[in-house]
């Protein structure tokens, strides 16, 4: 059994310099919340106003990271941790550089021959005929390395595409383009060895943007998702896989697509999710019996065996 005391003093990292600071702010303020309620010493960081000494200040024993976005989630601060030997939440330094970077993940993916649409990078200099001949209309523009769909663009002409380049390239200096898959949006979240029931999620406007995500009210999120039992199994079992190939511990979420054929399409992976009122995560954990504390204090506790002291 685990007590409260054996994990010392826990910072929760959150806010930071990122897009995603807003998101951060209350997933932060979220899981501090769940380690208070459980007794544990903790104190909130956000590490934008003070930076690493701020940190070391604090002299915790782990740390917590509900950092979302560059800066927190893409490896850096992970290796900074490493540097300071104070163990954290989640991926490690390889996992959470591979996670923020969508098409390296998918390389990775195509690589070991898992389902994921066929992509390009965009230039400013791009053959655009030649990027619509390749991967059809309507098509997908996203930046490389942001999250919480920021920046990301459905077209399905030739000017949208150049206009949305051109708009996530105010997010990222690497833009990507994705074959659309037209279907039905699953997500499944992963937990350590537990594989979490997959969420289907609908969207009246039929996009999943940033404010379907976080302000909509009228996002609907099927638990359980309507699949078939063999069929989640088979989603799972993909997530799974997708999940290991790129190194992930601890606590994730990979977001799938399945087409009209009933194939299942791998899009990304968050090594960092959002624990806000309209997050997955704790919506698949309280599907699974697991409450919100008790999914914070779960996840927390791999740090106390995960070899990074």
């Amino acid at each position: 059994m685990i007590s409260a005391s054996d994990f010392g003093r826990v910072v929760v990292l959150y806010g930071g310099d990122s897009a995603e600071r807003e998101v951060s702010l209350k997933s932060g303020a979220a899981v501090l919340g769940a380690l208070e309620r459980s007794g544990i010493d903790v104190i909130g960081y956000d590490p934008s106003e003070g930076g690493l000494a701020g940190l070391e200040a604090l002299a915790p024993d782990r740390v917590f990271i509900a950092l979302h976005g560059r800066g927190g989630e893409d490896g850096t601060l992970q290796g900074a941790l490493e540097l300071l030997r104070i163990p954290y939440t989640g991926s490690g330094v390889l996992a959470s550089a591979l996670g923020m970077d969508k098409q390296l993940t998918k390389q990775v993916w195509q690589s070991l021959g898992l389902p994921t649409p066929t992509s390009l990078m965009l230039e400013p200099d791009a053959d655009w005929d030649d990027v619509i001949a390749r991967l059809g209309l309507p098509l997908i523009v996203k930046p490389v390395h942001e999250g919480s769909t920021l920046g990301i663009s459905i077209v399905d002409s030739r000017e949208a595409l150049v206009a949305a380049y051109r708009d996530a390239c105010r997010y990222d200096g690497r833009v990507m383009a994705e074959r659309f898959i037209a279907g039905e949006e699953y997500t499944v979240s992963l937990l350590g060895e537990t594989v979490l029931p997959a969420i289907r999620v609908e969207v009246p406007g039929g996009f999943y943007d940033y404010d379907a995500k976080y302000v909509s009210n009228d996002t609907r999120y099927h638990l359980p998702c309507g699949l078939e039992a063999h069929e989640e199994t088979e989603l799972g079992e993909l997530c799974r896989q997708a999940f290991a190939a790129i190194g992930g511990e601890g606590w994730g979420r990979v977001d799938v697509m399945r087409d009209a054929e009933g194939r299942f399409w791998l899009i990304e992976v968050n090594t960092s999710p959002g624990m806000t009122d309209h997050s997955l995560v704790p919506q698949a954990a309280a599907h699974a019996g697991i409450d919100f504390d008790a999914l914070v204090c779960r996840i927390l506790a791999a740090t106390l065996a995960n070899g990074r002291t």
